[in-house]
């Protein structure tokens, strides 16, 4: 068994600092917690991009890290197996809630029902706790995310803007009004920005859990006849074949990658589903011992060129798994926008077209402890101090995963939470800054007051300067195209995604290939069959899923550690054109603060200002 440990690490593409010492405790592992060789090197995978450990190679030091990672999935599955719920632990809050990069002897632990609350008399901040959920706790009450100390420190930042300095680092000091003062004279002369929604969602109030499986057939045939016509179109490859046909000749063909069983794929389960038109959506084997390089996970639609000498297995000579954006264009329908300024709306106001200043957070927007939002009080805080032209708030809002959530100890509907506790501050904060900012919200499957479906209609809010975007969705903002998908698609793919790395190819990026595989794809949630905690219905507006161009951002949050990447993916098949991918992180995790992302867009990619922040 140790030899095949090693193999499969070797296929990952992982080596190693001490390899027997390494062998013997990863075989102790697998009789420990009845793991294969496979499914060992695939939990080391998915806990060695949490980590974001620096290079390929399985280290000894890192080994009482991995079995407390192992220790934690065998503790969730026999949870969910027993009572259908789940239990936080550290652990979460290390991995899944990515602390990983801070993690101190004082890091905040999971609340019990037995925690004390603790009282500060010289906390002077009644307004913070104005709409506190539960009647009777005083205002001075102090959380442990009050007392953080990393308040708005940069953890990342990015700035090609000629002649601008990236100022945020002001705010990890004292407020003085000075700097205050300061900070907000840089940008007062901001102008309001024009908005535009691209309506193909579906829509408030739709019904939903009648997806058939001729719904989801159509879809998946659709999705490879549009790939076989982009690539025939792009003039560089012939048109497609049934690749379950014995030849000797090489052709091309075009299907879905699939695995032949009900495990986690593998080089040896690896099977292609051809489109009815050519095969009858047949299957077949496909080899991928004569590739140098691949990345590939269940429902990806690829463009395969080999031979089948046998009829039953497919000799990849080459793959190919993007499409020409000049052909997906085309598939953008002008009329399926809806255009969010009013006529009445002064045009002066509006900015100059390809500029715009963000700020990205995502949910959950209060901590584990309690349900007082006070990341979100933080947030528009500083979005005061440092007014942006957008700020967009992705869910979830009220977290259906939070503690008192799940245990239904709190005493008003889902609804008169989120009106009071995230709209009203929203509606407070645009009053406050007049008309030169906006606000897009963004629905999560896991907002326990919206409908759990997806894809998701946009939350029904009637607000001049607070909109709502279906999820997934796109909106143009002066003229700069913005992708959003709160579902943590980039989570999911690298938990199935198997991949080979040339031996003389350049270093890869992990985290800029996943998020690659979401515009080479064109579809938002390309994963097939999709995750079990997903709810996809593919009779809901099934172009919804459709990224049927390269936007200027893709924002996609997950609980994959933070960042903000230029991706530049240069291919045969496609004019490269480049994109900015941002992953926003929590903006609260466990008990303790997150991060958020502040973005001035220039005129293009390659000129950003871009600072993710700790809230």
């Amino acid at each position: 068994m140790k030899d095949e440990i090693k193999s499969e690490f070797k296929k990952a593409g992982f080596g190693f600092d001490e390899e027997e010492e390494i062998l013997s405790k990863c075989l102790t592992f697998c009789i420990n917690y009845s793991l294969t060789p496979s499914d060992l090197v695939s939990s080391w995978e998915v806990y060695y991009l949490n980590r974001q450990l620096d290079e390929p190679t399985v280290q000894n030091a890192e080994m009482e890290g991995f079995l407390l990672h192992l220790q934690n999935n065998v503790k969730e599955d026999i949870i969910k197996e027993e009572t259908g719920l789940h239990l936080y632990s550290i652990g979460d809050v290390e991995m899944i809630l990515n602390n990983d990069d801070d993690t101190k002897d004082d890091t905040p632990s999971t609340p019990t029902h037995n925690r004390q609350e603790v009282y500060s008399p010289i906390h002077d901040t009644p307004s913070l706790y104005g709409n506190v959920l539960a009647s009777g706790k005083p205002a001075n009450l102090v959380t442990p995310f009050s007392k953080r100390t990393d308040r708005f420190a940069v953890k990342f930042s990015i700035n090609t803007i000629p002649d601008v300095e990236n100022g945020k680092q002001e705010l990890n000091r004292d407020n003085e009004e000075d700097d205050e003062f300061s900070i907000v004279s840089k940008v007062v002369n901001r102008k309001r920005c024009s908005l535009v929604i691209h309506g193909s969602g579906p829509k408030p109030g739709c019904r939903f859990m009648y997806d058939r499986t001729e719904d989801r057939i159509n879809a998946i045939e659709s999705r490879i006849k549009k790939h076989a016509r982009a690539l025939v179109a792009s003039g560089l490859y012939e048109e497609p074949t049934d690749p379950t046909i014995a030849s000797p000749r090489s052709f091309f063909s075009v299907g879905m990658i699939c695995c032949d069983g009900e495990g986690r794929l593998n080089e040896k389960s690896v099977m292609l589903q051809s489109s009815i038109e050519h095969s009858g959506g047949e299957c077949v084997r496909l080899d991928l011992q004569r590739l140098s390089h691949f990345s590939v996970f269940p429902g990806q639609v690829v463009g395969i060129g080999g031979h089948n000498p046998s009829g039953h297995c497919l000799v990849a000579s080459k793959l190919v798994d993007d499409i020409p954006t000049s052909v997906a264009n085309e598939d953008l329908n002008p009329s399926k926008k809806q255009a969010m300024d009013k006529e009445n709306q002064p045009t002066e106001l509006l900015c100059n077209p390809r500029e715009l200043s963000m700020i990205i957070a995502a949910g959950p927007f209060t901590t584990t402890d309690n349900l007082l939002f006070e990341p979100l009080v933080e947030l528009l805080a500083y979005a005061k101090r440092r007014p942006p032209q957008l700020l967009v708030l992705l869910g979830p809002f009220i977290d259906s995963e939070h503690p008192d959530i799940k245990k239904g100890t709190v005493d008003r509907d889902f609804d008169e939470i989120f009106r009071f506790e995230v709209l009203k501050k929203l509606e407070d904060y645009v009053e406050s800054m007049g008309s030169t900012v906006r606000v897009l919200l963004v629905p999560s499957i896991r907002d326990a007051n919206h409908d759990f479906v997806f894809p998701q209609p946009a939350f029904d809010i009637s607000q001049l300067q607070i909109a709502s975007l279906t999820n997934p969705g796109i909106f143009e903002a002066n003229e700069v195209k913005v992708g959003c998908c709160t579902l943590d698609v980039l989570k999911q793919i690298s938990g199935e995604e198997i991949s080979r790395i040339a031996a003389d190819g350049k270093p890869i990026d992990r985290l800029s290939r996943i998020a690659n595989h979401i515009l080479n794809q064109q579809s938002f949630y390309p994963l097939y069959p999709p995750a079990e905690s997903v709810p996809l219905d593919f009779s809901l507006a099934p172009e919804a899923l459709q990224l049927s161009l390269v936007p200027d951002v893709l924002i996609l949050p997950s609980d994959i550690k933070y960042f903000v990447k230029v991706l530049n993916n240069e291919s045969e098949v496609t004019n490269c054109k480049k994109c900015i991918a941002v992953n926003p992180g929590r903006l609260a995790k466990g008990e303790g603060g997150g991060t958020f992302v502040e973005l001035d867009y220039s005129g293009g990619p390659d000129k950003i200002n871009a600072s993710i922040l700790a809230i």
